[in-house]
Formats: structure tokens, C-alpha cells, sequence
């Protein structure tokens, strides 16, 4: 008994789905550090909240690159990015300067 075309494409697409799915667990995309690496912080607009971002890396001696702290405003006035290049030692500095930015209680997200 024959599938019905509809069900058949459903299957290689279901296929498909799973092949790349155990691709993409075999070969996890690998960061080498030390390296460059951009990072978002978002957070409530305030005149402070630049400089308070730039005191969580100085606090956990992280290197940046200052040319590339930029401060962008959201659309209403109510949030702030700040976006910075920062030198990254390893996946645990990164975690652990996710957990000192966002203990700060002023980071809602860190991209």
C-alpha cells in the first residue's frame, strides 16, 4: 500500500529535520579562544547604565576594546544596549560575566 504524496513529503521532511539535527549534535559549533567577541547588554535607559556595564568588566577583568562601546537607545527612550567587543578567555569567563552582568539587577538580557 502506497503513502499518500502529502504524507510522504511529511516524512523527508521529518527526515531531513533528523539529519540535520544529529549534524548539527556531532559537530557543535566551536569558538577558540582567547578571542574577539561581541556582546549585546540591554537593559532600562539610565544615564549610568554604560558606565555601570564597563564597571562589571573591570570588576571581573575582562579586556574590551573601547572603540567599540557603543550605546544605542531604544525606540521610545525606555532601554539601552550597550554593544562591546570584549576579549574572551574561555566559555566559563563568559558564563561567569553573563552571571556578574546580570547580578547587577539593571541587565534584562546579554546577547
Amino acid at each position: 500500500m502506497q503513502k499518500p504524496e502529502a504524507n510522504k513529503q511529511a516524512d523527508q521532511q521529518n527526515q531531513s529535520a533528523a539529519t540535520a539535527t544529529s549534524c548539527a549534535a556531532e559537530n557543535p559549533p566551536r569558538i577558540e579562544f582567547p578571542c574577539e567577541y561581541p556582546i549585546k547588554v540591554m537593559g532600562a535607559a539610565a544615564p549610568d547604565f554604560k558606565a555601570c556595564i564597563l564597571d562589571v568588566l573591570v570588576q571581573a577583568e575582562t579586556e574590551y576594546l573601547h572603540e567599540t562601546v557603543t550605546v544605542v537607545d531604544s525606540k521610545n527612550g525606555r532601554f539601552q544596549s550597550v554593544r562591546i567587543t570584549i576579549q574572551a578567555q574561555s566559555a566559563d569567563h563568559l558564563s561567569q560575566l553573563h552571571e556578574a552582568l546580570r547580578a547587577t539587577g539593571r541587565v534584562q538580557m546579554v546577547l
